[in-house]
């Protein structure tokens, strides 16, 4: 097994938490998540994992809400769509979880 893990700051008080595991080459479990920086404590705004079995997102809002979508999706598609994602709309996610959209 092969694990790959890292954080990757975004922006000031934005970062991305990835985290894969590989058997064979193949994805076997992963989590891709976007944290802000508020209150003194890194806050989930945006999570891609494979919890429960099954790629989802689950998004977060400053009330404490979360809400889960569920991908319809291979465990590597939904890892490389949470990066491209992730990468492309943060700064979006971030305002609007500061904002409480």
């Amino acid at each position: 097994m092969r694990i790959t893990e890292y954080v990757l700051p975004l922006g000031e008080n934005v970062r991305k938490r990835h985290y894969h595991k590989t058997r064979k080459g193949e994805i076997i479990t992963f989590v891709v998540q976007m944290e802000v920086f508020l209150n003194s404590q890194w806050k989930a705004v945006i999570r891609y994992d494979s919890a429960h079995g099954f790629p989802h997102i689950d998004r977060y809002y400053p009330d404490g809400r979360k809400v889960k979508t569920e991908l319809y999706l291979e465990f590597s598609e939904a890892l490389i769509l949470a990066d491209e994602d992730i990468k492309e709309n943060w700064k979006i996610y971030q305002r609007d979880f500061l904002e409480g959209n």
